[in-house]
C-alpha cells in the first residue's frame, strides 16, 4: 500500500510517501518512496522533495493555500519528473495519514477518519487553536482530491498519554475547571514517544509490558516522558506545548503569577505574552542569539558567549531535572533514550545531560555517544544502570503504519492477528 503521510501547519507542509502493507511491518521492511517539505504556503513557495536516497532538488510554485499544496504533492509524485516508479498516477496514492495534534480526551488510538471524527477534531480547536485547524484543512483538502472513497486515518500527537493516571494529568487547579473546560495536561510529541518505545523494544527483544524507559524528544520543541510497562505515565508538556523543558524558543515551566508580572510592566497584552512565552524565550531568549543548539555551541566554544553557554546549561539542567523526577515517579527505569534533532546528533548535549547522574548508575561510553550521531545505538558504558540510548524518531514511519492498520482492521476481513498487532505496537 502506497500511503501519503501529511503534517499541514499554517503555511507550512511535510510529507512523505511510504509503501507499507502489514507483511512489511511485521518484516520491518517497508520503505520511503518520497519525502518533501513546502514552505512559504500563500505566494512563491519552496519546495524541497527528495526521492528515495537520490539528491534532494528544490523547487518553487506559487500555492495559494494548504488545498493548492496537496494537489501539487499528488501531481508531482504522479508525474514523470518525479522519477517515483511505484506512483504512476494519483489512483496510486492507496491512504492518506494525517499527523494531528489535538484529540483531546476522545481519541486514544489513530481512527479512520470519518464526518464524526471530523467534527469531533473541530472540537478541539479551542486546546490546539494553532495546529488543529491547519490540520483539518488538509484533511478537506486531500478529500477534495482524492474523492471520499479514499481512506484516510488521523494519527494524534495525544493520544499516547492518554494512559496518565488522574495524580499526574490534573493540575492543583479547583476541580470544577476540570470539569467543565477539560483543564488538564495532555502531553505531546506522543507519536515521537511512541515510536522510539517500540524500537527501545526490538532492539532489546523485550515485551510492551517489560519497557520501563524515559523517553527524551529533544529538537526546537522539547519534552520528556516516563513509560512504564509501555505505557506513557508522565510526561512534561502539558495542556499546550509550553509547559515542561526549556525549547528553542518555548520558555518551558516558569511562575504563572510572571505572566501578569510582565505584562504590567511592559504593556503587553495577553496574546503578546503568549507570543513572548512561545516565540522569543527558551534558547533564543536566553541567548539573545539563536533558538539553533549547533550555533549556540559553537559560539560557547569557539567565542567563548557566556550567555550562549548559560542558555545550554539551562538547558541541560532542565532535563537532568526531568530525568530525576521521572525515575521517582516510576521507582526505576531500565533506560533513558534521546531522540529529536539535538538528542539525535549532539553527543556533546547530551553528555552534559547526563552528568551528574552517575550516583544512580548512569555513565555513558564516551566513544559510543561520539559515535552514535544520527544513528540507533546504546552509548553507556556497560553495566550502567539505567542504560542510555540513542534512537532516531520516525514519526511519519509510524502514521503510515497506523494508516495501514486502520484501513487493514476497518473491514469484517479484519482478523485477531491484525488487531493484536494495531494494539500491541
Amino acid at each position: 500500500m502506497n500511503v501519503l503521510v501529511l503534517n499541514c501547519g499554517s503555511s507550512t507542509v511535510k510529507f512523505q510517501l511510504i509503501a507499507t502493507d502489514l507483511d512489511l511491518i511485521a518484516q520491518n521492511s517497508d520503505w520511503l518512496l518520497a519525502k518533501g517539505t513546502i514552505e512559504r504556503i500563500g505566494g512563491e513557495a519552496i519546495i524541497c522533495v527528495q526521492v528515495k536516497d537520490h539528491a534532494p532538488r528544490r523547487l518553487t510554485s506559487s500555492l495559494r493555500d494548504i488545498n493548492a499544496a496537496v494537489d501539487f504533492i499528488a501531481r508531482w509524485a504522479a508525474s514523470p519528473e518525479s522519477g517515483i516508479e511505484e506512483i504512476k498516477s494519483i489512483a496510486d496514492i492507496q491512504a492518506v495519514g494525517h499527523r494531528v495534534v489535538h484529540g483531546g480526551e476522545r481519541f486514544k488510538q489513530s481512527v479512520l477518519i470519518t464526518d464524526e471524527v471530523v467534527r469531533a477534531v473541530e472540537e478541539c480547536i479551542d486546546l490546539a487553536p494553532l495546529h488543529n485547524p491547519a490540520n483539518l484543512t488538509g484533511i478537506s483538502a486531500t478529500r477534495k482530491l482524492f474523492g471520499e472513497g479514499l481512506p484516510q486515518v488521523a494519527v494524534f500527537d495525544t493520544a499516547f498519554h492518554q494512559t496518565l493516571p488522574d495524580h499526574a494529568f490534573l493540575y492543583a487547579l479547583p476541580y470544577q475547571l476540570y470539569r467543565r473546560y477539560r483543564l488538564r495536561r495532555y502531553g505531546f510529541h506522543g507519536i515521537s514517544h511512541r515510536y522510539v518505545a517500540y524500537r527501545y523494544r526490538v532492539m532489546r527483544n523485550i515485551a510492551r509490558d517489560a519497557t520501563n524507559i524515559i523517553t527524551l524528544h529533544l529538537g526546537n520543541g522539547c519534552s520528556a516522558t516516563a513509560i512504564r510497562a509501555g505505557n506513557s505515565i508522565d510526561t512534561s508538556m502539558g495542556l499546550t506545548p509550553l509547559e515542561g523543558l526549556v525549547m528553542g524558543t518555548r520558555s518551558g515551566d516558569l511562575d504563572p503569577a510572571i505572566i501578569e508580572f510582565v505584562a504590567a510592566k511592559e504593556g503587553l497584552s495577553m496574546r503578546e505574552i503568549e507570543t513572548l512565552m512561545n516565540k522569543h524565550s527558551g534558547l533564543l531568549g536566553i541567548s539573545g542569539l539563536t533558538s539553533d543548539m549547533r550555533e549556540l555551541l559553537a559560539e560557547a566554544r569557539e567565542e567563548n558567549d557566556r550567555r550562549s553557554e548559560l542558555a545550554i546549561e539551562i538547558f541541560c539542567y532542565r532535563a537532568r531535572k526531568y530525568i530525576g523526577a521521572y525515575l521517582a515517579a516510576m521507582n526505576g527505569a531500565d533506560a533513558v533514550v534521546f531522540t529529536g534533532g539535538i538528542g539525535e546528533n549532539s553527543p556533546e548535549v547530551r553528555a552534559r545531560i547526563c552528568d551528574g547522574l552517575q550516583w544512580i548508575g548512569i555513565e555513558l561510553n564516551e566513544e559510543l555517544n561520539r559515535l552514535h550521531t544520527g544513528r540507533e545505538g546504546l552509548i553507556s558504558k556497560e553495566g550502567s544502570r539505567p542504560a542510555v540510548y540513542v534512537i532516531p524518531t520516525n514519526e511519519e514511519l509510524l502514521i503510515a503504519r497506523d494508516t495501514v492498520r486502520c484501513v487493514s482492521t476497518s473491514g469484517a476481513f479484519a482478523t485477531v492477528n491484525q488487531v493484536a498487532i494495531m494494539s500491541n505496537y
